[in-house]
């Protein structure tokens, strides 16, 4: 149950990372709100997981999540690139975040 409260905690950190893009720097109000909950939530439940996941598992395992999730919904929102290399890299952390999930 721990692994998915994490799950939640990291796509709820894709949610403030580019809810930070339509904020405008906290000039927008209901992006703004939105931004601002689901970065309590995110924070919320990794603290949560962090409960029965190993700290530096839960917290990388996050950052993962996040980084991965960001990457794409940049390329699907803003037409970021998605080079050969970014993909390469992005599967490096997914293969350290299912380590850390398997073995940690």
């Amino acid at each position: 149950m721990a692994w998915l409260v994490l799950f939640f905690a990291g796509l709820l950190e894709v949610v403030w990372a580019v809810g930070l893009k339509y904020t405008s720097g906290f000039t927008r109000l209901w992006p703004s709100v939105i931004t601002l909950a689901a970065m309590a939530l995110s924070v919320l439940l990794l603290a949560r997981a962090m409960q029965a996941i190993p700290m530096g598992n839960a917290y990388a395992v996050w950052t993962g999540i996040g980084a991965i999730g960001t990457v794409i919904a940049g390329v699907m929102l803003f037409g970021d690139p998605l080079t050969p290399t970014r993909t390469l890299c992005l599967l490096l952390i997914l293969a350290g975040i299912l380590g850390l999930k398997w073995h940690g």
